[in-house]
């Protein structure tokens, strides 16, 4: 009697375990994580963060015990080229990155690809003074508000928001700024700026406003012109969480580079007040404007933008999807992106 008492819980945990695996085998497929930091590939039209660490990088390798002059060109170096730190992607850095990958035996194709990133990232630690320490505290003040100046010098508080951007980010707290650190550090999200000047937020609790430099310089760009043109500010949604992944409402809003964006409003109030392109409070003119302003802020690395107007259809400024009566989506790409989706 006591032996198939004994053999029933035996049996139960398999049941169970065999049960808990069917289980796994037939859910559907769950969203996609957060992919492993990458360098973005950045390219004409692009703008942000990591484009003026570029900027800066392409200095510091130009430089070669030159310096460069009020006009941003490098005096006492070979072959010098004229570069502003603009955080524009504009002909002269493409110029200058065709330059710096023939001068390191890469195809000049002026698209700053992973294996540019490569070659143009340099370590640092504490000590270190150059352009290069510039690049540097650009990421850490716009990714990870650093306090520390943005002077060229490592000093110790750059060390410190160094250390602490490696422990956040799970990587050896050495307060050196490695191939790994750097590569994670102009991968990492950055947050926009909300202000009277360009953006607000009309979605406050859901902290999915992170996005990658390019979106974030976008939307702050575009914010602006709309306020200088009288429109008010830009309503912004969300964007993705701090290191992308899973959103359980957005299943496309996981890289950085998708964005949700209100409408604009006649009252200029749609910080406020959401609405729809059916509605008489909604103003088609200056979502045209808003639209336009988008495109112009980041020329050639707009994929799509999803609105329901069908005013704005017609003109090829928007595409219909089901559930896009009431916000855009806006979606950048990139020259190479590791999901084809994001790829321009």
């Amino acid at each position: 009697m006591a032996r198939p008492s004994a053999r029933r819980p035996a049996l139960s945990r398999v049941i169970v375990a065999a049960a808990a695996i069917a289980a796994l085998l037939l859910a559907p497929a769950a969203a996609s994580a957060a992919l492993a930091p990458f360098y973005p590939t950045q390219s004409a039209g692009d703008r942000g963060t990591d484009v003026v660490a570029i900027q800066q990088l392409f200095r510091a390798a130009q430089g070669g015990g030159g310096r460069f002059n009020d006009r941003g060109v490098v005096t006492g170096a070979r072959n010098p080229i004229r570069l502003q730190v603009s955080g524009v992607f504009d002909p002269s850095t493409t110029l200058a990155v065709k330059a710096f990958q023939s001068s390191r035996g890469l195809v000049p194709t002026g698209v700053v690809d992973p294996p540019t990133w490569d070659a143009l990232v340099v370590p640092l630690g504490p000590g270190s003074i150059s352009p290069a320490v510039m690049a540097l505290q650009q990421e850490l003040h716009d990714k990870r508000k650093s306090t520390a100046g943005i002077d060229g010098v490592y000093g110790s508080v750059t060390a410190a928001d160094v250390t602490a951007f490696q422990a956040h980010m799970g990587l050896p707290q050495t307060g050196v700024v490695d191939a790994a650190t750097w590569r994670t550090l102009v991968w990492h999200y950055e947050e926009p700026v909300f202000s009277s000047s360009a953006l607000c937020d009309y979605d406050p609790p859901a902290n999915a406003n992170w996005g990658t430099a390019e979106m974030i310089a976008t939307l702050q760009a575009a914010g602006a012109t709309m306020v200088t043109s009288g429109y008010g500010r830009v309503a912004v949604g969300d964007v993705s969480y701090e290191h992308g992944g899973d959103h359980p409402e957005h299943d496309t809003h996981e890289v950085g580079l998708d964005a949700d964006i209100r409408p604009m409003r006649k009252a200029n109030d749609q910080c406020s007040s959401g609405s729809n392109w059916r509605l008489a409070a909604y103003d088609r003119t200056a979502t045209r404007a808003l639209i336009l302003a988008i495109r112009a802020a980041s020329p050639g690395h707009v994929k799509k933008i999803l609105f329901n107007d069908p005013q704005l259809i017609r003109e090829g400024l928007t595409v219909h999807q089901d559930g896009h009566d009431d916000h855009l989506h806006v979606r950048l790409c990139e020259a190479s992106h590791p999901d084809p989706r994001y790829r321009c």
